[in-house]
């Protein structure tokens, strides 16, 4: 079965046409949301809304039954309530779809036995018809790169298009994911929500987005728990595509655990069990949401981190040192710069300023070209693996960002990951962080310590040869 699933999915996440069925009119109808996402997210394919009630939805043509649609439909997106999503289910068998996403919820995530019975019988009927299902209890899926909004949420479609896959058993956290994806500027290729996983799993969908899909880059997983982890690893080790995987794990202590079987209907397992298992199979763990958003934007637009030396690049001493702190915690090292290097520091800083590394960039706030010269000559430093560059903003420093900018623009990518933090208060900065973010081989981050544990991280994720 598994192996016919695998055959689908492409069709199920990029699908050239879709039922939407309880598809609605009415803005308390979550029917209506996943039509206004498909339509205003700018879906490309025949979309089709099935509701007996209506002649027409969002502009179109409504059909009684997804029997009634004449054409071909590839994927069925059930929003009925949970009692009725049976009978549609047998329906889609019928008219031979490639896949279904199920959001309707009332299944084992209950703690009733209705709901269970549900999701069983649901689970044999799927596989008897052979298709593979999204859900129940999800959100739904986002293909940002081929403009497949199946979800619930229209704003999804704001996400800047990328190379970062987030495979998630919870829709909320794909919302705040998404959200803060939309605020710092990250690229994401797709965003799903697995929901209940009936019949389609963790090993399923990284195993997809590994092989088969050319757009994902980098796998992000989100996971409170799951009844056979086994197959998630075995999916990760026999996989021959090397790309970088990003887990964050909840769940971690019992009553969180209890928490989470009465969310997606899954018991979490022992944390430290998981822990061990992240390491060995080359998978980055992170701890939070907004180191988890820092990874993902420094793989995407940085070069690889080769080694453990750093350049701290500073224009206020705080800062770097704060920096220089948690790189040592991280296990990091400074760089020695060599004598080169040195020497060129030391002609474009005066002796006034600390110009060892960590470098006190202070003295040359009025000239950001001094300031891009010695980004370019700690980049060029044979000692240095990877580059802190931090400038927070003062009023004699106001055009900093503006000139970088300019000069970044004739400047050819940096061959090291240059992470940095330009702070500033908001409308100041705002539209030339933009420009920068993400260009050249640089990304951007709120603070000093951030900008240090990504770069920390690139390191790890280098380490393991994913």
């Amino acid at each position: 079965m598994d192996s016919i699933f695998q055959k689908k999915l492409k069709r199920v996440f990029s699908p050239n046409s879709i039922a939407v069925i309880g598809a609605s009119d009415s803005f308390e109808k979550l029917g209506y949301h996943v039509m206004k996402s498909l339509v205003l997210g700018g879906y490309r394919g025949c979309l089709y809304p099935v509701n007996p009630a209506s002649e027409r939805i969002w502009g179109l043509k409504a059909h009684r039954s997804i029997l009634d649609i004449e054409k071909e439909v590839e994927l069925a997106i059930i929003v009925v309530p949970a009692k009725k999503s049976l009978d549609v289910l047998f329906e889609c068998g019928k008219k031979k779809v490639m896949g279904a996403v199920i959001i309707s919820a009332g299944y084992k995530e209950t703690e009733g036995d209705e709901g269970k019975y549900l999701e069983e019988r649901m689970r044999e009927l799927s596989e008897g018809l052979e298709i593979p299902i999204v859900g129940p209890n999800t959100f739904g899926f986002v293909n940002v790169t081929d403009k497949v909004n199946a979800s619930f949420t229209y704003e999804f479609s704001l996400i800047k298009e990328g190379g970062t896959t987030i495979i998630s058993q919870s829709g909320g956290f794909c919302h705040l994911i998404g959200f803060l994806a939309i605020e710092e500027r990250m690229g994401v290729a797709k965003l799903v929500g697995l929901g209940n996983r009936v019949n389609l799993d963790f090993h399923h969908t990284v195993r997809y987005f590994l092989e088969e899909d050319s757009a994902t880059k980098a796998l992000v997983l989100y996971i409170e728990g799951m009844d056979e982890p086994r197959k998630l690893f075995n999916a990760i080790s026999q996989s021959k595509a090397k790309k970088p995987i990003i887990a964050y794990k909840s769940a971690k202590n019992v009553k969180r655990d209890v928490a989470s079987k009465f969310h997606t209907g899954s018991l979490a397992g022992n944390y430290k069990i998981w822990k061990g298992a992240f390491r060995q199979f080359g998978i980055l763990e992170v701890a939070d949401s907004e180191e988890l958003i820092d990874i993902a934007k420094a793989l995407e637009a940085c070069p690889s981190m080769r080694g453990e030396r750093v350049a701290v690049l500073s224009g206020q001493a705080g800062p770097g040192i704060i920096a220089a702190d948690v790189l040592e915690k991280e296990g990091l090292k400074l760089a020695n710069f060599s004598e080169v290097t040195q020497r060129k520091i030391d002609e474009l800083l005066p002796p006034l300023a600390i110009r060892t590394n960590p470098v006190d960039m202070g003295p040359a706030w009025y000239s950001p070209k001094t300031i891009l010269s010695i980004l370019k000559v700690a980049s060029d430093d044979e000692n240095t693996d990877g580059i802190l560059f931090l400038n927070m903003f003062a009023s004699a420093n106001l055009k900093l960002v503006k000139e970088m900018v300019r000069i970044l623009r004739d400047l050819e990518p940096f061959n090291k990951p240059v992470i940095a933090c330009l702070c500033a208060p908001p409308g100041i900065w705002d539209e030339e962080i933009k420009e920068i973010d993400g260009q050249k081989g640089i990304v951007v981050v709120p603070t000093p310590e951030r900008a240090a544990k990504t770069l920390a991280n690139l390191y790890r994720i280098g380490s393991t040869g994913r």
